[in-house]
């Protein structure tokens, strides 16, 4: 068996392919539900209807995508330049510090001015932890892999330490949480007394300006020339070095930015719990979105669906919420499945 390119796929290919991938997702989650004893078409509706049958589950959808575009998009900026970002979880961690930091009464400044100090301040923090692997990587040939993801490791027990000590909240009885934001740095609520706050209209403007970048500037061509093939741009005279900092530094804000969204227009605090993986689901949202910024917020919004629409299943046909991850997983697997097919045939011989 050999793999052959194809030049000039064909419609079908192109939109057929992942169209099946998709159809064959549905599937194996029709088996598992059948497996635990279930109607198959019955939890699909429920699963649909958990995460979008009423104004309150729609909300929390998006509630819940707000954090999975942040780190959608910081994966999908890296994974463009082939900077292999599996650290948006740690980078959403000190986002977090330093959004309760400077949340608590540490920077005086008017109400105004101090949710985007706050903002940019958690950008920065993000955007320092992702800056460290980047130097490794293009200074001594370090596998950034490995120094991310460790740094995902390093953050958690960071954290932790900060919540039992330096960060911890005298009043709060004991438990490992950090001392609430003042109300002036909390994101107000969309919709009153529902828990969607305007870190979802800013998760997508953060998209909507992170497709600019990549298609109007001349960062965008960089990052996409460095991309395809990092030494035909040294070539042509693109700082290779300097372009993987810059996305660097744009990949780690984004994905501080979800720990800004969270402390600040969710929890009100820091807890080491902040997370339930955030960090690595954005790795499975920018891949079904094929690194596009527009498609992130869909993919977003298709991941939060089906976990919110699971937690709804399993309370009303007892079957486990765990068909939300193999679902996501499946997902991801035939995408990519299907889109190595698009432009490459097998040939047995």
């Amino acid at each position: 068996m050999r793999l052959e390119p194809i030049s000039d796929p064909t419609a079908l290919r192109r939109f057929g392919l992942p169209a099946g991938a998709l159809v064959l997702t549905v599937l194996v989650a029709s088996c598992l539900a059948l497996l635990a004893g279930a109607n198959p078409f019955a939890t699909l509706g429920l699963i649909l209807k958990g995460a979008a049958g009423s104004k309150f589950a729609l909300l929390e959808t998006l509630n819940r995508a707000t954090p999975l575009i942040f780190t959608g998009l910081a994966v999908a900026v890296a994974f463009r330049a082939r900077l292999w970002n599996i650290g948006a979880e740690a980078q959403l961690y000190a986002g977090a510090i330093a959004t309760v930091l400077l949340g608590t009464g540490a920077l005086p400044l008017p109400p105004a001015l101090l949710l985007p100090a706050i903002a940019l301040a958690a950008m920065l923090a993000g955007a320092l932890i992702l800056l460290g692997p980047v130097l490794l990587k293009t200074r001594l040939g370090v596998d950034e892999v490995v120094t991310t993801l460790l740094f995902n490791f390093i953050m958690i027990l960071f954290v932790s330490y900060l919540l039992e000590g330096p960060m911890k909240d005298p009043m709060g009885m004991g438990w490992p949480k950090s001392a609430a934001l003042d109300k002036a740095a909390r994101l107000p609520r969309i919709v009153d007394g529902l828990r969607l706050h305007w870190g979802f209209a800013l998760a997508i403007l953060a998209a909507v300006s992170v497709w600019v970048i990549q298609t109007r500037t001349t960062l965008g061509y960089e990052i996409r020339a460095v991309g395809l093939n990092a030494e035909a741009a040294r070539f042509s005279g693109i700082p290779v070095g300097k372009v993987m900092v810059k996305t660097a530094l744009l990949s780690g804000g984004l994905a501080a930015l979800a720990g800004f969204s969270e402390v600040a227009g969710l929890k009100g605090n820091l807890t080491l719990d902040l997370s339930p993986g955030f960090g690595y689901t954005g790795i499975i949202v920018a891949m079904l979105a094929l690194l596009n910024p527009l498609g992130v917020v869909i993919s977003a919004l298709f991941v939060a669906g089906v976990f919110v629409g699971a937690d709804s299943m399993s309370r009303a046909a007892a079957v486990p919420t765990y068909i939300a991850d193999i679902l996501t997983a499946t997902a991801l697997l035939t995408m990519v499945l299907a889109l190595r097919l698009t432009h490459t045939r097998i040939r047995w011989s």
